[in-house]
This record gives C-alpha cells, structure tokens and sequence, in this order.
C-alpha cells in the first residue's frame, strides 16, 4: 500500500516505489548507469548490493545453508528454493503440460525451450539465435574467451557455473554427489541421475513426431529432430562448409585446418 501511495514515480514509466532511494535505483535501469565494478571480470551494477552478491561467485562465498543437509548457497533465495527440495513443494505448474517446477524462472524457461519456437535473442558476433537471454549469456563467452567462474582451491576458472561445480566436487571434493538408488553410481548433477534412473526403466516419454522413435529425454529428441530438417547451424570457420550436428563439424575442422595449413575459429551459425 506504501507504494501504490507513494510520491515517488519514476517519469519514464510511471512506476511507483516506496523511497526516494529506490527510485533511484529504478532510474539507472533507464539511464544504463552501472556504477559499481567487479574488479575480477570487470561486469557492472546499479546496486552495491548486487555486486557483493556476485563477487561471492569469485570468492565462493556461501553463507546461507541448509540445516537439513549440507548443502550452502550464495543467496537466500536459492536457499528458500533449495527448501522445495526438501519439501516437495512445487508451485509452478505449466499450463501447457502436466510438468511442475521449484520455480517461476523454471517453469518459464521450460515454456521458452520447450512450447516455444521463439528465438529472440541473436548473438552479435555469429548471428546465432537463442530462446533465452541467459543461454545467449553462456554462448558469448564462446567468442569472449571469458571464464568468469573461478576455483577458490586452484588457478582453474570456467566459462559456466556447472563446470565450476563439477570441479570442485571431483578435483577437491566440496559440494554432494547425487547415487543411483539402483546401482548406486554417483552423478555431479541431479539432472544427469535423473536421466540414468529412467534407463533402468524401459519408458521413453519423448517420440518423435515425423518417425515415432522414443527418447529418454528432451535434449536427445530435439538433437535428433535435426536429422530431419534441411538447417544446418554449424559452420567450419575454416572452409566454410556448413553440417547439422555439433560433432561433425568438429571433426571436420580438426581435418580441415591441418589441411589448409593455419589455425582458424569454429562458429556455430
């Protein structure tokens, strides 16, 4: 009620906030003012705040943790969803399917990768689009050369926070390792367990629809569905010649840059 009631309105876009202050920060989302520095990777913010949250991505900082597991986090958001898992808790269902998720940024991600054919975020440097901006986000660092996630242990840093984690966990063993109640083999990531545990089954919920071949996941469906369309995203930086599948192009460019006797860039298109 403060602020629906509150005399400060932003002049750009008639939103109202509760303090002088937080107007404020609202106007440098206008202005593109970012005052505040990371001195690591040299990213900006509106807020002080908000770098101290992001320089505990350097710094490993973690000081919300889990009383039911050893489990910490960097922020108490991700602590209160971490919670869910405990819990059961699952608050966002999908209106299109009958999948649910620990959160609304989940379930709005599942909508754009797979309800969506929508692709509106384009990379500057190759032209290549994406469903959402933090995919995009992780592609750039493929052309920037930027490894952002750096290990507090060793010298080691990572393009991605996933590769940061799997780190740590088998080179210094720090995080928790995820066991198949089947055969008991460790996985670093629930997802990966998850998709062992459905092949100890015989179900395949995802079928394709131009030849009703079944998949264990998601992904494998939607790598396969390449093979039946005419697109071929992936291009040798070396020759230009342009194939359908990640891993042939790859193979192709180890062969076609020792022919032509330099040392070029691999695009993905």
């Amino acid at each position: 009620m403060n602020i629906h009631s509150s005399k400060y309105k932003c002049t750009e876009c008639g939103k109202c906030f509760s303090s002088n202050q937080m107007l404020i920060f609202h106007g440098r989302s206008h202005s593109g003012e970012k005052p505040f520095e990371c001195t690591v990777c040299s990213k900006r913010f509106t807020r002080s705040t908000n770098l101290v949250t992001h320089n505990r991505i350097h710094s490993g900082e973690k000081p919300y943790k889990c009383q039911l597991c050893d489990k910490a986090f960097s922020q108490s958001g991700y602590l209160n969803t971490h919670m869910r898992v405990h819990t059961g808790d699952k608050l966002y269902k999908c209106s299109l399917c009958d999948k649910s998720f620990t959160q609304s940024t989940h379930l709005q991600s599942h909508k754009h990768r797979v309800h969506s054919n929508s692709r509106p975020y384009d990379c500057r440097y190759c032209g290549k689009l994406f469903k959402t901006s933090g995919d995009l986000k992780q592609h750039v660092y493929i052309h920037t050369g930027a490894k952002p996630y750096s290990c507090r242990h060793c010298s080691d840093s990572f393009r991605q926070s996933h590769q940061l984690k799997e780190h740590l966990l088998k080179s210094h063993n720090e995080g928790t390792w995820f066991t198949c109640p089947i055969c008991q083999k460790k996985f670093n990531r629930s997802g990966n367990l998850k998709v062992h545990v459905m092949r100890h089954g015989s179900v395949k919920p995802y079928v394709c629809s131009e030849c009703q071949k079944c998949f264990y996941t998601a992904t494998a469906l939607r790598l396969h569905a390449v093979i039946h369309s005419d697109v071929k995203h992936y291009c040798c930086g070396s020759c230009g010649k342009y194939f359908k599948h990640k891993y042939y192009v790859v193979d192709h460019f180890k062969k076609c840059s020792v022919r032509l006797g330099f040392s070029a860039a691999l695009f993905a298109c």
